[in-house]
């Protein structure tokens, strides 16, 4: 595996989000981050999962910002 392709720990994750690590692993457990579960409770997430994460994000927030507020 390159460098470029490295899997992500939970606490990687949390940290490029800004936020905290039972907040990612949350997300994981609920499928609203999409990650890969290890032996046991050991969680891994490819980069480019986080990135899809994100564009969802920041797309959801730009639809809200659209709706007219009555």
């Amino acid at each position: 595996m390159t460098g470029g392709n490295k899997l992500l720990s939970p606490e990687e994750v949390a940290e490029r989000l800004s936020v905290s690590p039972v907040t990612i692993r949350s997300w994981l457990r609920s499928g609203e981050l999409k990650g890969l579960k290890l032996a046991g409770n050991i969680w891994r997430v490819k980069p480019e999962e986080v990135e899809a994460f994100i564009n969802k994000a920041e797309a959801e927030a730009a639809k809200e910002e659209k709706t007219p507020q009555g």
